[in-house]
């Protein structure tokens, strides 16, 4: 069976790459002939978009970004960028881009109306808590009693719910800076953030701010994977999924997740 599944990813591969090198899968598929629109957030934060820039290639998503659009046969040059909210890019209906990139997590709820590609990441959730209580232990009992924020509408929230089960509901915000600015505020003591942009805002965002667990990535039978968000029914599905195949055979993903991400250990699992 293993050996079955590994010719098949290599097959996969090797199609990938020869349909990238004659240049016809992506044709006449994008929004605009010759060149793949890709959207990320406004602003977008490290670790995903360094200084804001996606344009520069820095950053895990705008790396990976580029190195999908390089396997499909798109040049640097050839790669525009655009902005969206999170919240506008999961909405059904026309889309401004032809791959949106904002560490958009797979559901099926999501997948009725936008289409996604494979996995490029699966990302463990970890606790933000201010400075107020940055002595919390690690542990679902003590987390309880916390006072919780979380941006309304993404898996942070069920996730919370099941995961700690907080004695008072959660206050739910618009998106992820309101989340940091209440917790600025002290209006919350802790929120639910993957664990990359968690150790961001502890270090540049949340002054005294701490990091203090994280949730196995695997710990449910849905584990949070990142995909790139398209239109539904989007034709470039099928050559984004082979690129990322094509990355992920070649350890070139792994490497790219190496190399932004690597700052994302020594933070304990959660009791």
């Amino acid at each position: 069976m293993t050996k079955t599944l590994t010719l098949t990813a290599a097959a996969l591969a090797l199609t990938a790459t020869t349909a990238f090198a004659s240049g016809h899968c992506a044709d006449g598929k994008t929004m605009t002939e010759g060149t793949l629109t890709v959207a990320t957030g406004n602003p977008a934060y490290y670790p995903w978009v360094m200084d804001d820039a996606p344009e520069s290639g820095k950053g895990f998503e705008a790396a990976v970004a580029f190195a999908v659009a390089e396997e499909m046969g798109f040049g640097a040059d050839a790669v525009t960028w655009v902005r969206s909210s999170f919240d506008q890019a999961i909405q059904p209906g026309p889309k401004n881009f032809d791959v949106n990139l904002q560490q958009f997590s797979i559901t099926e709820e999501r997948e009725k109306v936008v289409d996604f590609s494979m996995p490029y990441y699966a990302a463990p959730m970890a606790v933000l808590v201010s400075g107020n209580v940055a002595d919390t232990p690690a542990e679902v009992g003590s987390l309880k009693g916390l006072l919780w924020g979380a941006m309304g509408g993404t898996t942070a929230v069920p996730m919370l719910m099941d995961a700690i089960g907080p004695n008072k509901d959660p206050l739910l915000y618009g998106d992820n800076a309101d989340v940091t600015a209440a917790m600025v505020a002290n209006q919350i003591d802790a929120a639910l953030f993957d664990l990359p942009t968690a150790l961001y805002l502890s270090a540049v965002v949340v002054e005294g701010s701490s990091v203090i667990g994280q949730f196995a990535a695997d710990r449910s039978e849905n584990p949070d994977q990142f995909g790139m968000l398209m239109e539904e029914g989007s034709p470039l599905k099928a050559c984004v999924d082979l690129a990322l195949t094509a990355l992920k055979a070649s350890g070139k993903l792994s490497a790219i997740e190496a190399e932004w991400l690597q700052q994302t250990t020594g933070v304990p699992l959660i009791k």
